[in-house]
């Protein structure tokens, strides 16, 4: 395994990958849709949010702990599923799952991975979540379904925000697609045919369907407005998961942060929050976190780190994570995640007072 000691900060992650990855795989990992206005506004309103200071607590133990779906965690952060990690290193989510679960976190990985689904469960070391895709028929999902119970995953993150994929102008202009990369072999555990017409047609009926088919708790994985959290919670979602797929999708969306305050008050314990997109460090975990979130997705920084060196780099990534939200809690004056709350934040605007 690669001496950590390379990247004693995330910056050192970062720049280890932009070093040894191709143009088009740093643009595939790093881009978003179109003129890319959603992906930065993740990053700007995350800068628009300041933390407050809290004075003269006792913070001598913090307690980074939480629970998702049901399964208790030792940190507050998790890779995300990433299509074609493959491509930035071989292991692909493998080593990411076997990174999380080390650091005694979790993954969320599913069918588009490489290798399957099955395959990367089964080297985890631990259970894991599982991203679904709508690929196939009923037949089809109730044995995917299956597949995923008799393999362990403790969860299902079904993705609501893809019928049909943004148009990423990184990798038009590269002439880059992760499906026809010469490293990348056929997507297992998908039909070939009509598998796009089948991720088109999904509708609130899914839902109900799936808990027919399922005994695992349920995320919706991409909500961003307080109507589609409500109605999925309505229909029986156990958790919603606030993302706008890192600013992949659709252009010219809010930020996942600018939501997620708002769709955790009306949701109001309903069901559980889950969150990613637009996270770099880990003052923006601990924001994401006051804003309601149980537990923050890590998607870019996740590829950067598996790039920088596998396994290795990912277990850095969390450990350095780790270290940055135990240190912004202490100086937020919070020792558990319940401390976290609006009170930590306020806006970063200088006021101009009469």
């Amino acid at each position: 395994m690669a001496d950590t000691s390379d990247w004693p900060t995330l910056a050192a992650l970062s720049q280890a990958a932009r070093d040894r990855l191709p143009q088009a795989h740093w643009d595939y990992l790093m881009g978003g849709a179109e003129s890319e206005t959603t992906l930065r506004r993740n990053a700007a309103d995350f800068e628009r949010i300041a933390l407050m200071p809290g004075a003269l607590r006792d913070v001598r133990q913090v307690d980074l702990s939480t629970t998702v779906m049901g399964r208790k965690l030792a940190l507050p952060i998790f890779p995300t599923a990433i299509g074609s990690l493959d491509l930035l290193h071989p292991e692909g989510a493998t080593a990411s799952a076997r990174a999380a679960v080390a650091a005694g976190t979790t993954a969320c990985t599913g069918i588009l991975s490489k290798p399957s689904f099955e395959a990367v469960a089964a080297e985890a070391g631990g259970p894991l979540l599982f991203q679904l895709y709508i690929r196939g028929d009923e037949a089809w999902l109730a044995d995917t379904l299956k597949r995923a119970e008799a393999a362990g995953f403790f969860g299902i993150a079904l993705t609501v925000d893809s019928p049909v994929y943004g148009r990423r102008e990184r990798d038009i202009a590269n002439g880059f697609s992760s499906r026809r990369a010469p490293d990348r072999a056929a997507l297992p555990n998908t039909p070939d045919a009509t598998r796009a017409a089948y991720q088109a047609a999904v509708s609130w009926e899914i839902l109900p369907k799936l808990r027919e088919m399922t005994r695992l708790p349920i995320a919706l994985k991409g909500i961003m407005s307080v109507e589609d959290a409500l109605r999925g919670v309505e229909l029986g979602a156990d958790a919603i998961y606030v993302s706008n797929h890192g600013g992949r999708q659709l252009d010219h969306a809010p930020s996942a942060l600018a939501q997620l305050g708002r769709i955790a008050a009306a949701v109001n314990g309903r069901a559980e929050i889950l969150f990613d997109s637009g996270v770099t460090r880990g003052s923006d975990v601990v924001k994401a976190l006051a804003l309601g979130a149980s537990a923050v997705g890590l998607g870019k920084l996740q590829g950067l780190a598996l790039a920088a060196g596998g396994e290795a780099g990912v277990r850095q990534l969390l450990a350095l994570l780790a270290q940055e939200i135990a240190a912004t809690m202490a100086l937020v004056g919070a020792t558990r995640l319940s401390e976290l709350t609006p009170a930590c934040l306020t806006s970063s605007d200088v006021p101009i007072l009469p």
